[in-house]
């Protein structure tokens, strides 16, 4: 890390000796990879001054967001066998972690206390139930007394926190953050960009996404809803500004049995899959982290509901 942060201020050092003597346009560039299980891609701006080595500023910029996204996956991957919270879930109580995984918990908890207990970080075993965890086999449907004892696992009730400790009060909880990690990713990697002075970006994680700025000749950021169930149909363009916006849907994960619909979305409550009408939700926030996990939410608790949970916050959505 330390490295490659000397290879960045070294680059822009030479950008600004070569601006000097040329004065170059501004350029839109664009970086992409691959990050927990989904791809990246980071829009940016780099100004006059920067662009005199683009191209290696670039590389620069992308080896120092790997970086970053690396480690994300080694605080809160459940995929990654000694990330915090995998080592979290092995313990029996307690377990240390950074301050980013603390943030994001504690994001978690606080959406678990506002949503009335629809939003859930440790609804894993009932998604794995169902067939929608790792092993990914979303045909079968579990009779009801298997379900029952499922639940009785379940609960961020059981999950606290104490300085920078995890703490269960059930020994076999299992916290997954894959519904609020990914938006944590991309704020932690628009937050970045903003140390490099790069305040003209799109930050996209496998569609939750943070923008600032503009881009090229004051041009706002668009940002395209897809319609449901249309393939790459748009809905409805947005233009956000220094906003961060996020997406919950089911219409992609699910299995069908006997003629019904099962999503991937488990309601913690009943410990099956949502069986109301809202396929898709989408929350604008500024940060990514609260969007994502607030979409999840409300597609939890549906229409209705969902619509009187966010008019409570004063949270923009649109179904």
């Amino acid at each position: 890390m330390i490295n490659a942060s000397i290879k960045w201020l070294a680059l822009i050092g030479l950008a600004f000796f070569i601006s000097s003597c040329t004065k170059p346009e501004p350029a839109l560039l664009k970086i992409q990879g691959q990050t927990m299980g989904t791809y990246y891609q980071v829009t940016y701006v780099l100004s006059s001054e920067q662009t005199s080595n683009k191209q290696l500023l670039s590389n620069a910029l992308k080896e120092l967001i790997d970086q970053q996204l690396e480690l994300v996956n080694d605080q809160m991957s459940t995929y990654r066998p000694n990330s915090e919270l995998s080592l979290f879930n092995k313990s029996e109580s307690t377990q240390e972690v950074s301050d980013a995984t603390i943030k994001v918990v504690s994001e978690a908890l606080k959406i678990y206390q506002q949503s009335g207990g629809a939003f859930d970080v440790t609804v894993g075993p009932l998604v794995n139930l169902w067939g929608f965890g790792p092993d990914k086999k979303p045909n079968k449907i579990p009779d009801a007394e298997l379900i029952e004892k499922t639940k009785q696992s379940i609960g961020s009730q059981y999950l606290s926190i104490d300085g920078n400790k995890l703490i269960k009060s059930k020994p076999d909880l299992y916290v997954d953050l894959s519904s609020i990690a990914k938006g944590y990713g991309v704020d932690a990697v628009a937050e970045f960009m903003e140390t490099k002075g790069i305040n003209n970006y799109l930050v996209d994680i496998g569609g939750e996404l943070r923008a600032s700025g503009t881009k090229l000749n004051q041009q706002p950021w668009t940002l395209a809803i897809e319609r449901p169930g249309a393939g790459q149909d748009v809905q409805r363009l947005l233009h956000i500004g220094d906003s961060a916006i996020a997406t919950s849907g089911d219409y992609r994960n699910y299995f069908e049995a006997d003629g019904i619909r099962y999503s991937h979305t488990i309601d913690p409550k009943t410990g099956r899959p949502i069986d109301h009408k809202l396929v898709s939700v989408t929350v604008i926030d500024e940060s990514s982290m609260v969007a994502d996990g607030l979409a999840t939410a409300i597609t939890v608790l549906g229409p209705e509901d969902g619509l009187e949970f966010a008019t409570k916050l004063k949270q923009p959505v649109f179904y």
